[in-house]
């Protein structure tokens, strides 16, 4: 690392919560795969909540908070296609998880294509 690299950090109580909800969200498509229907069912709130309440603590940090955006969209996205598998016989259902994986592609081109690029540009004074 050189010394002119910015270092990033965040506090230890927010790691935490980004730690456990990786927890969450293996228990959660561990029951998908495994096919067992409460848990993978419960294993949703957390999972969401957790993602939620790291988006509401990183709002400050606007790569943190649009990235976290586009994470609640993956799993929002995820929990429904777990969820028409569980309980639909029509495979076809499962298609509609484009629209929040497609929602949370957006954020994340807003950032990189939008955010990012203006940043880059001069200011004009």
């Amino acid at each position: 690392m050189s010394k002119n690299e910015d270092l990033y950090q965040i506090p230890a109580r927010y790691r935490k919560i980004e730690n456990l909800h990786i927890v969450f969200w293996l228990i959660k498509d561990l029951s998908w795969a495994m096919l067992w229907k409460p848990l993978g069912l419960l294993m949703i709130i957390p999972t969401v909540g957790a993602a939620l309440l790291i988006t509401w603590q990183t709002r400050g940090i606007k790569s943190e908070l649009l990235h976290n955006i586009a994470v609640i969209f993956w799993i929002l996205a995820n929990a429904y296609w777990m969820v028409t598998e569980f309980f639909s016989q029509n495979d076809n259902l499962r298609y509609y998880a484009i629209i929040p994986f497609t929602l949370g592609i957006i954020v994340i081109a807003y950032y990189y294509l939008g955010l990012k690029f203006l940043e880059k540009k001069p200011s004009q004074v």
